[in-house]
């Protein structure tokens, strides 16, 4: 009995032992975690304190970017251009524009309701709108007579899914007579064209209604009715100014907004639909540098824009051309083409090419293209780059260089000059016998047979008179390796956007390479003869030729941070011996003595050297797309002075003569271009 009471005893104490210790680790975890929700409750308040006082202002700049809504203000007016004596060629001038842009939700007939109210302020000139147009704009004034046109058989047609809705609307104007339009009046047919204007490009796009010759009457009126003209709005805009008119104006090129075509590319470099772009030649090569940079907005709550950077106009750029150079050029050729169509078998003559560079450097100089069309005088420079021909006997030096790099023509050799007669074939000859020839006196009476005969070494052939000749297909490669060398059959880098590489024989006759050293085979353009004659006159080395000469930054007003520089770059060393060129140059220098092919072609007292080049060409006389008349082509480079050239030029006029009507008959249009052209280069620069 009292075992078991001590025993209940122990029990009991056990249980209260326990209990304490139990409510003592409770206590405990109760206390660290009191400990844990005021630290977190402290870190909260600290967190809480930073961002809510001590970064208060950094978080409202930030919600504000976030908020905020910025815009950026009309193109800005691109960089200037300079020649390369910083003589202003291009320039901005402020212009008076009305322009529109859709409202959303407008209607058609609020459209055409505004474009009324618009042809009664200002003058337009309707007669550029189209007949689709004119046609498209009665269909929107008469929907209900249009309507009618349409049979209700088609309208079933349309409803069987047979036909379209643009089929529709194509019958509709099918359908449309003279005597429906006849209705319009000069008030109809002006608002038309506005109407027209208004829904051309893009939906968003700001539609220019008028920017050349807006009065300050139609300025005002308009702007004082922007709030009931909806969508109608003014503004001073820029356009380009050009100072010499015409001159070398088609190679500066153009601006435009952005083209449809080419919009995404344009958007993924930060522009914008209504931009103005340069679309061709410099303005097109150099935008990056040309364009401007936009003012930039923020959109008040209220509506109105406060200006947060400022804009500028874009970078100026100068070029490598003379432009009292290039403008005395233009005339030369102008004049000689228009006295030379007075004279015999000039049917099919109508275009001149002069480029002029700096054999140093690959800076052009001036270059120019003019075509004369029904007694009209068009700019043609583009051709100098895109218009190949066959050059003629101007190869002549390169094929020296050939023969004496390969070990087929020694310096000072002696040939006789004879016919060459390959089987079934006609003869091929000088343009006269010439007798006995050096490598000099060859270049210098431009003898065919004295190349024909370096090429049978090249290509390993055996001549024998009337018979079969089998020449290395190889030799065509290594007359054209050394041709590219000198530009030749190779682009010249020339910074434009476009240029051609000429045509390349695809046959390997061997009457074909003979044909191609004498230059009647490959053809080549005026502006791979001027990098040809340049890299000759340097002594072999082949610069890019290129337009670019500097870019100057638009901060200040005049040019004075130079941002770009062009380096003469070079594109590759002719690999032949200094002596072998040298040798060339004056065979070149052989050609212009008084009793030389050249003579006359440059002015003596500049102490030139050069190559004449007569080829066989072909026209469609009548039209109708097949080449059916053969012409003569003359081409002419040449450079000086001849210890140090300081320009090179290439002359090339197409067509200059035919034998049709019997007559032998040339007109001198080349030589009297070329010798013009070294004579006022040498005015300039004495």
């Amino acid at each position: 009995m009292n075992r078991n009471k001590k025993h209940f005893v122990n029990v009991n104490n056990y249980k209260k032992i326990n209990k304490r210790n139990i409510e003592r680790t409770i206590e405990k975890r109760y206390n660290v975690l009191v400990v844990i929700i005021v630290i977190i409750i402290m870190t909260l308040t600290g967190f809480l304190f930073y961002f809510q006082i001590v970064k208060t202002d950094e978080y409202k700049i930030k919600l504000q970017k976030l908020t905020e809504t910025i815009v950026m203000g009309d193109s800005a007016p691109r960089g200037r251009i300079y020649d390369r004596n910083k003589k202003l060629i291009v320039d901005n001038k402020p212009v008076k524009v009305i322009y529109y842009k859709t409202p959303i939700g407008i209607s058609t007939k609020e459209e055409i309701l505004n474009a009324y109210k618009v042809a009664r302020i200002i003058d337009v000139d309707y007669k550029k709108i189209n007949d689709y147009d004119l046609k498209n704009f009665w269909i929107q004034n008469y929907p209900d007579e249009a309507r009618a046109k349409i049979k209700d058989s088609e309208w079933e047609d349309l409803e069987n899914r047979k036909i379209t809705l643009d089929d529709i609307e194509k019958l509709k104007h099918e359908r449309i007579t003279e005597e429906d339009l006849s209705i319009f009046d000069e008030l109809d047919l002006e608002a038309a064209y506005i109407y027209y204007l208004m829904n051309k490009g893009y939906y968003f796009d700001e539609k220019i209604i008028k920017s050349k010759n807006v009065t300050d009457e139609e300025y005002a009126l308009i702007s004082e009715k922007i709030d009931t003209l909806k969508g109608f709005n003014t503004k001073l805009s820029w356009e380009r100014e050009y100072l010499y008119g015409n001159t070398f104006k088609t190679i500066l090129g153009t601006i435009s907004s952005i083209p449809y075509e080419q919009k995404d590319e344009y958007l993924e470099n930060g522009y914008e639909l209504n931009d103005i772009v340069g679309t061709s030649y410099l303005e097109k090569q150099y935008e990056e540098y040309l364009k401007g940079e936009k003012n930039k907005y923020l959109v008040l709550e209220n509506g109105s824009k406060k200006l947060i950077e400022e804009g500028r106009r874009g970078n100026d750029i100068v070029l490598t051309i003379d432009i009292e150079l290039q403008k005395a050029i233009e005339e030369i050729i102008t004049r000689n083409l228009i006295e030379a169509k007075q004279e015999p078998n000039t049917e099919f003559y109508n275009r001149s090419f002069v480029v002029i560079v700096d054999p140093n450097n690959g800076e052009i100089l001036a270059m120019a293209g003019k075509q004369i069309i029904d007694g009209e005088i068009y700019d043609y420079t583009p051709g100098v780059m895109t218009s190949p021909v066959a050059i003629g006997s101007a190869v002549k030096g390169a094929s020296h260089i050939v023969g004496y790099t390969t070990g087929a023509l020694e310096i000072g050799e002696v040939r006789e000059d004879f016919c060459v007669k390959i089987a079934a074939t006609p003869e091929k000859c000088s343009w006269t016998n010439l007798g006995t020839l050096n490598d000099i006196t060859a270049l210098k009476q431009s003898s065919n047979s004295y190349q024909y005969q370096t090429a049978f070494k090249v290509g390993g052939a055996t001549y024998i008179r009337d018979e079969a000749l089998e020449i290395n297909e190889e030799a065509f490669d290594i007359y054209r390796n050394i041709f590219r060398q000198f530009g030749l059959g190779s682009l010249t880098g020339i910074d434009l956007p476009i240029e051609s590489l000429g045509y390349v024989g695809d046959s390997t006759l061997s009457g074909y390479l003979l044909d191609f050293v004498i230059g009647q085979y490959d053809t080549y353009t005026p502006i791979q003869l001027a990098q040809y004659v340049a890299t000759m006159a340097n002594g072999g080395t082949r610069y890019q030729l290129h337009l670019l000469k500097k870019v100057y930054s638009s901060k200040y007003k005049e040019l004075k941070t130079k941002i770009f520089d062009f380096k003469p770059n070079v594109l590759n060393v002719v690999e032949t011996k200094p002596e072998y060129i040298e040798r060339v140059k004056e065979g070149f220098r052989a050609v212009l003595e008084w009793n030389g092919t050249g003579a006359g072609y440059m002015p003596l007292e500049i102490d030139p050297a050069g190559k004449t080049g007569t080829s066989q060409s072909y026209v469609d006389s009548d039209g109708d797309g097949m080449i059916d008349t053969e012409t003569l082509t003359n081409t002419f480079v040449g450079f000086a002075p001849f210890d140090n050239p300081v320009m090179a030029m290439a002359i090339l006029s197409p067509d200059v003569t035919h034998y049709e009507n019997g007559s032998t008959y040339r007109t001198s249009v080349n030589q009297k271009i070329s010798y013009e052209v070294a004579k006022k280069f040498f005015e300039i620069y004495k």
